[in-house]
């Protein structure tokens, strides 16, 4: 359920940020709030889909969700306006709502005990995909970008076919179906050591955004075409497909959760370090080749940090919250999640809208927030706040 909608999504969305500010001349904060909204619209509504998901089942949600998927990439082929833009990012958010809550929780329940390892190997189909879906993108944009918008929906429309036909049906248990969704939201909501894991894990999203946004344009920026954005992103895959296997089973024997995903959030700050030093000397020689080398090394360690946190983060969830609502809890997480992108898009784009003037700013912004975030973790499992308490029944 990871690599084969990856392919499709991933056939897309990484050329976006270029189409809307390069070919359609929109401002990088522009693009940046385009692009934030289509997380938005997804995280957003995580909560109302991790509810659906939870009472109706797991394939009936992941079949939505790639339905109405379908229709927004669609849509994005013959999308030029504004209103239409954001139209179609709401469209492609909003399928990520009813799909990525039901696949979670539907590993999560069908793993019970080795939440981390399936999380873990999750993510190495889910990066497979990152890895051959920008290559497809790359081809298909160099004769037409609609071409890439209607290859990516025709993915997502025969994933819907062949989920009907293949996905069995899996649900948690149908004991919250019984009670009103207001109390299942509150005890979601009122779940101390749930909600300020979420809070603290807030800026993590937005950095690693940020593979997407500040990244990417850094290099439309330097003078490179679509080919090096795909270099970049193949790179990041086949680090994450090589390696995730072992690095999660190096960190579990190491450490607790808390202290991977510390140490994975030091990395993702830290990440941004090369760029922010080659950001330094903008009248270097060969600035270009120093630069364009900066930001793949950021790139590749944002996604060694992304790695180490990713199946850790992914299991606490679950283990804060209890199974009858997994989905509503991995539904009001990414809530989180998605506000942080969308503010960090907009902080991230703003700061590169200013390089001319202050080239360091977007990398330096980066780098404190990530140390920031692996601070405040590293604080609360010293003081025992993120420590799981009894849930109510």
């Amino acid at each position: 359920m990871g690599g084969t909608p990856n392919v499709g999504f991933y056939m897309l969305v990484p050329y976006l940020a270029d189409h809307l500010s390069g070919h359609l001349g929109l401002a990088v904060w522009l693009t940046g709030l385009l692009l934030g909204l289509r997380n938005f619209s997804q995280q957003g509504m995580f909560l109302l889909g991790g509810t659906l998901c939870d009472r109706y089942g797991y394939k009936r949600l992941i079949m939505a969700g790639c339905g109405l998927r379908t229709v927004g990439f669609a849509l994005f082929a013959v999308s030029t306006s504004v209103p239409a833009l954001i139209v179609a990012s709401v469209l492609t958010g909003l399928a990520g709502a009813l799909f990525n809550p039901a696949v979670r929780a539907y590993i999560s329940v069908e793993a019970a005990e080795r939440k981390v390892e399936a999380f873990a190997l999750f993510n190495v189909f889910y990066q497979a995909g990152i890895l051959t879906g920008p290559l497809a993108g790359v081809l298909l944009i160099s004769v037409d970008f609609r071409l890439t918008c209607l290859a990516a929906a025709a993915v997502f429309a025969a994933l819907t076919a062949l989920q009907a036909c293949w996905l069995p049906e899996r649900h948690g248990t149908t004991a919250s179906s019984t009670r009103p969704v207001l109390t299942d939201w509150k005890e979601v909501a009122t779940n101390r050591p749930f909600v300020t894991f979420s809070a603290a894990m807030f800026a993590s999203y937005a950095l690693s955004y940020q593979i997407y946004l500040a990244l990417p344009l850094e290099l439309h920026r330097l003078g490179h075409g679509q080919a090096s954005i795909a270099v970049m992103y193949t790179l990041t895959a086949l680090l994450a497909v090589a390696d995730q296997v072992r690095l999660t089973s190096f960190a579990k024997a190491r450490w607790q959760p808390e202290q991977a995903i510390t140490r994975g959030l030091a990395v993702m700050g830290i990440a941004f370090l090369p760029a922010l030093l080659a950001a330094q000397f903008p009248h270097m020689p060969c600035r270009t080749v120093v630069m364009t080398t900066a930001v793949l090394v950021s790139a590749m360690a944002l996604t060694a940090g992304g790695m180490l946190v990713f199946p850790f983060e992914m299991a606490m969830i679950a283990t804060l919250g209890r199974q009858e609502l997994t989905g509503t809890y991995y539904g009001l997480y990414n809530a989180f999640s998605g506000l942080g992108i969308l503010l960090g898009n907009l902080a991230s784009g703003w700061a590169m809208d200013q390089v001319r003037g202050a080239p360091a700013l977007p990398w330096l912004l980066l780098v404190a927030t990530g140390l920031a975030s692996a601070v405040t973790i590293r604080r609360l499992d010293q003081t025992g706040r993120l420590r799981t308490r009894p849930a109510p029944v």
